[in-house]
């Protein structure tokens, strides 16, 4: 049988890792291995660790999700490896529904769907998508949930929320890009694996509730920054000169937007210094894709496809501002 080792990034929220040990030890599937990844907590998290007999590496400062992730994935001993955010809760049977789906669709990765923990009536997350401007959208995000969210399907993009990997895709592609530090380093993930031809299931069976940005604040500047920077580090890694001018308009259109995003979230300044910041990095990321093609017909058309199926999900489902604006200016 195969089997699961789970990987829980976490800082200075002891109560939230009480929380998903619990429920992991709970789960009628559990995981063989448990691996707590302490980015400097000031708390007690170590203290739990070491009460639910789990593995633990402890950093001295917080490195970010990405390096803390890596981090477990070295420590890890199972067959898939099951990454997990220390604000989520899952379903009992959450664990053994996904890795069942995963197995018998022969999945390298499969997600579960995510449902907000005070209204279990709206989506927080299922599967990611990116368009060519590199602004991701979690897909029913805050939309209520229906036949689109309790259909199952294959995915590219893996939000790493709660998502289980077979341990061969990070042995093909490569760990984390901790560069990013955190915010779309799944995203980027996600590229990496459609270039190398992997694909993943949404299990909407699977299901299990997010707090949503707990650690760091929903609409904390941290993260209105890293999410602006991120985005046009995504640009500088996988575009040539040739996609850039190919794909200039939307991608003006699309950064425009997200500043506009940014500000609405309250934080303008934070968005404004994110850009700066990932222009300035633009040379040092310029083209770093390694361990799988960096073809850049197949780059482009991975992001075509993924907007496309932004577009015909939000004409389905009713478009959000953001993208009701941005494909009123760019043809997908």
């Amino acid at each position: 049988m195969a089997t699961v080792s789970a990987i829980i990034p976490t800082w200075n929220r002891a109560d939230l890792l009480t929380s998903i040990l619990t429920n992991l030890s709970a789960q009628t599937r559990r995981p063989d291995q448990v691996i707590v990844v302490d980015n400097g907590s000031t708390d007690e998290t170590q203290l739990v660790a070491r009460e639910f007999r789990a593995d633990i590496s402890v950093f001295p400062e917080n490195r970010g999700f990405a390096t803390a992730v890596n981090e477990g994935i070295q420590r890890s001993n199972g067959d898939w490896l099951l990454i997990l955010n220390n604000d989520v809760v899952l379903e009992p049977e959450w664990l053994e529904r996904l890795l069942a789906s995963a197995e018998q669709e022969r999945a390298s990765f499969a997600v579960g769907k995510l449902l907000r923990p005070h209204d279990r009536r709206l989506i927080d997350g299922s599967w990611d998508l990116v368009s060519r401007a590199a602004y991701a959208w979690r897909c029913g995000y805050g939309r209520p949930d229906g036949a689109v969210w309790s259909t199952k399907r294959k995915i590219s993009f893996a939000p790493m929320t709660a998502a289980l990997f077979k341990r061969g895709v990070f042995d093909q592609i490569g760990l984390l890009e901790t560069r990013f530090e955190s915010y779309y380093e799944d995203v980027d993930f996600g590229v990496r694996c459609a270039l190398a031809g992997l694909q993943g299931i949404y299990e909407p069976a699977a299901i299990a509730m997010h707090m949503s940005k707990t650690t760091l604040g929903k609409s904390s500047y941290r993260v209105m920054f890293l999410t602006a920077r991120n985005q046009i580090l995504i640009l500088a890694k996988y575009y040539s000169r040739e996609t850039l001018l190919r794909f200039a308009w939307p991608i003006l259109i699309g950064q425009i937007l997200a500043l506009m995003a940014a500000a609405k979230q309250g934080h303008p300044l934070a968005g404004l210094l994110g850009k700066w910041a990932g222009l300035r990095k633009w040379s040092c990321f310029r083209g770093q894709v390694s361990g799988v093609p960096h073809r850049h017909d197949l780059i482009e058309a991975i992001f075509r496809d993924s907007e496309r199926q932004i577009q015909a999900l939000q004409k389905q489902l009713g478009f959000d501002i953001y993208w009701r604006l941005y494909f009123s200016l760019v043809r997908a």
